[in-house]
């Protein structure tokens, strides 16, 4: 299962990386390796075949590279806006 799933898997690993980096106080950080992980699935979902996508494949091919490019831009963007805590 995970041979087949291995798209899936990867972009989990590295959201899950920028969560544990956000949830030990590191948000800046944190949030754009979780942007990069929804850029990982997002380049993943454009360039590998259908069959080949696994879960990554939700709906068709143009609907889920849309959906993938305004969360990883909007994500991007707001970690890099909000600004860090005072010191």
């Amino acid at each position: 299962m995970l041979r087949r799933e291995w798209p899936f898997a990867v972009v989990l690993a590295v959201v899950s990386a920028g969560l544990v980096v956000v949830s030990t106080g590191y948000f800046r950080r944190g949030t754009v390796v979780l942007a990069f992980g929804v850029a990982l699935a997002l380049f993943l979902r454009l360039l590998l075949p259908a069959e080949s996508a696994g879960l990554l494949r939700v709906r068709s091919k143009r609907i889920d590279v849309a959906v993938l490019t305004l969360l990883a831009l909007g994500t991007g963007i707001l970690a890099l806006w909000v600004p860090p805590p005072p010191a």
